[in-house]
């Protein structure tokens, strides 16, 4: 009996440094990135540097039939950058990994009925994920500078990713979609942190490449 208590001790032991590393390593990857981006992220439109081009991250326009307020901002954000002078080109990268889902051509939409003109508008159907977005940007669109667009969390990771690709992106943030409505993707947001410095390591490439698109 006092071996049985004393194994049951030893593993919740083990499971309690686990779950302490899992708390501080989740703690570390957010801090981290936050630390490192916050320079070069802005919420004033009169303070964002110039860009040839903007890059709209990629989200989708519905959940249900409900509309997805991180989509919309997204492209507030995107149309408030362009008529302000603040970028001459946009690049809008998603998930169009099936024929009835298709976040770029959304986005390119709803840009082109805030009034940007269709010939400014470049489309990444291949941005399945950040780390994805940020590599074609420069890989297949060849830019080296750009203007990260999505909401503040967002920017961030993105901008981390870019900066330690030794791109020059900045992030303008988007308008950020409330607590309630927001906790499931913040709680994600946190792993999706952590997996940054893990495909890092691992040498993480986009799922797809291709040939190279010449903006402008």
């Amino acid at each position: 009996m006092k071996k049985r208590k004393s194994s049951w001790k030893k593993w919740l032991w083990i499971v309690s440094i686990c779950l302490l590393l899992v708390v501080i390593l989740v703690f570390l990857a957010d801090i981290t990135i936050s630390r490192n981006t916050k320079n070069y992220i802005y919420k004033d439109i009169n303070q964002v540097p110039e860009n040839k081009v903007g890059l709209v991250l990629g989200a989708s326009k519905y959940i249900g039939e409900r509309p997805n307020y991180y989509f919309k901002y997204r492209i507030d954000a995107a149309l408030e950058l362009y008529h302000a002078g603040k970028i001459r080109y946009i690049v809008v990268s998603g998930d169009n990994g099936r024929k009835t889902y298709n976040e770029p051509e959304d986005m390119k939409n709803d840009l082109i009925a805030g009034g940007i003109p269709d010939s400014v508008i470049y489309l990444d159907y291949a941005g399945f994920r950040t780390l994805d977005s940020v590599v074609r940007i420069n890989k297949i669109f060849g830019q080296n500078s750009f203007t990260v667009i999505s909401q503040p969390f967002h920017n961030e990771r993105a901008v981390y990713i870019a900066r330690k690709y030794g791109l020059d992106a900045r992030g303008y943030n988007a308008k950020d979609v409330g607590r309630r409505s927001g906790f499931k993707t913040m709680q994600r947001e946190k792993l999706a942190r952590v997996k940054v410095f893990i495909d890092m390591l691992t040498g993480k490439k986009p799922k797809f490449l291709g040939e190279e698109i010449e903006i402008g």
